[in-house]
């Protein structure tokens, strides 16, 4: 198999009642990549990690095509976050790196927090976890899909944006896509509704492996306020802006993002 082939795996959980599907590509040290709401799906940004990192990306229950309804199989944010640690142990990695996207993000600083251990270095690109009534989240969840591209991008119409909201030509694969991508976010939806706000601001302190916090400067759906307030409650940490960009600063400033997470991956 080549180190640039995708490899899927599936970890029984869960007392073997949840099966995780774990894609894996790359060669290199481990590196844990947890996808955002919207499902796993590989891109340029994790196409360059994996050139030098073995990428371990486990799909949130629900999400992997074929086996919708262990979403089911699972209550709540407390059951979710053990989930991962088991699939990280049942994958036998010791303190991989780690990288989580929004919703990703959240669920990687849920599992730093928990098992303050298990990770060597986390970057947390735009999570949401965090809450203030000076900038509520905008509730992706319930936003008309017209609206979203503007919701993700600063620029939609950038050719980083395009590629990414792209749907299949084949009319059929364009249906399935996006009735994957419904579920997808109605799944990931359950561990954050009715808002993004589960306690996570009070287990950050007990994170402690070093973490870099990037965001897009102009993050219509998570302001970047909240980078800062991150920042604040994780001890040593290190906040990155990423100028005239949204929320998905890897696709949108794919060259201005890989220039402060290499480094830091790599320190």
């Amino acid at each position: 198999m080549s180190d640039q082939t995708v490899e899927n795996r599936k970890v029984p959980v869960w007392n073997g009642r949840v099966t995780m599907n774990v894609q894996i590509k790359g060669s290199g040290p481990d590196l844990v990549y947890f996808h955002p709401a919207s499902g796993m799906a590989w891109d340029p940004f994790l196409d360059e990690l994996a050139k030098s990192y073995r990428i371990h990306a486990p799909e949130f229950p629900g999400t992997t095509p074929g086996n919708p309804y262990d979403i089911h199989k699972i209550d709540d944010l407390a059951d979710a976050v053990l989930i991962y640690e088991e699939t990280l142990r049942g994958l036998g990695l010791n303190q991989p790196l780690a990288v989580g996207q929004s919703f990703g993000g959240m669920m990687a600083l849920e599992l730093a927090s928990s098992f303050p251990e298990i990770f060597s270095r986390l970057v947390v690109l735009d999570p949401i976890g965090l809450w203030t009534e000076a900038h509520p989240v905008t509730n992706w969840i319930e936003a008309p899909a017209p609206a979203l591209p503007a919701i993700l991008f600063k620029n939609p119409a950038s050719a980083p944006a395009q590629a990414m909201l792209a749907l299949p030509e084949d009319p059929e694969a364009a249906i399935l896509a996006t009735a994957q991508l419904v579920w997808n976010l109605g799944a990931t939806g359950k561990m954050v509704w009715p808002i993004p706000d589960k306690g996570l601001s009070k287990r950050l302190h007990r994170l402690t492996a070093p973490a870099l916090i990037v965001w897009g400067e102009e993050d219509a759906l998570i302001s970047s306020a909240y980078a800062g307030l991150l920042g604040e409650r994780i001890k040593g940490s290190r906040v990155e802006i990423i100028r005239d960009c949204g929320h998905i600063p890897q696709v949108e400033k794919h060259p201005e993002t890989m220039t402060v997470v290499q480094p830091f991956l790599a320190a």
